[in-house]
């Protein structure tokens, strides 16, 4: 089982030019996994708080498209907070770790790529059946 330690932030390949940045991923190369859906929040109202699961198989990067944000991170044992604020980094959430993302700055877009399309069947949604998981 993974732990949050092994949930990494990963510097994003970074085009500069006059005009702009331009950051890509490709599947299977600057991103360990196929890219099977892409999903972004945004208008997260003030003190609101997304995520609040795990997943049994499901890997992601999540991005600070814009704005920022705070993934809490927590694989039963140990927690760890990662503070995202640049698109050019993305935290990659390994499977098996629950997550909890919160702080939206004003107007911040959190966009997450995933390895598999949606199956609820994939998520943890209680806390006490992601504790028993992990066990």
């Amino acid at each position: 089982m993974y732990s949050v330690e092994d949930c990494i932030l990963v510097d994003l390949p970074k085009i500069h030019s006059d005009a702009g940045n331009l950051t890509f991923l490709d599947n299977n190369k600057n991103i360990p996994f196929d890219i099977k859906r892409v999903y972004y929040l945004y208008d997260v109202p003030m003190g609101a708080e997304r995520g609040g699961h795990a997943h049994h198989e499901l890997e992601q990067y999540l991005v600070a498209a814009s704005g920022s944000f705070t993934v809490v991170l927590d694989d039963g044992k140990q927690k760890k907070s990662v503070f995202l604020n640049n698109p050019s980094k993305a935290l990659y959430l390994k499977k098996g770790i629950w997550r909890e993302i919160e702080n939206f700055s004003s107007g911040s877009i959190c966009l997450v790529l995933a390895s598999e399309v949606y199956l609820e069947s994939d998520y943890i949604r209680e806390y006490d059946d992601f504790i028993k998981f992990r066990s």
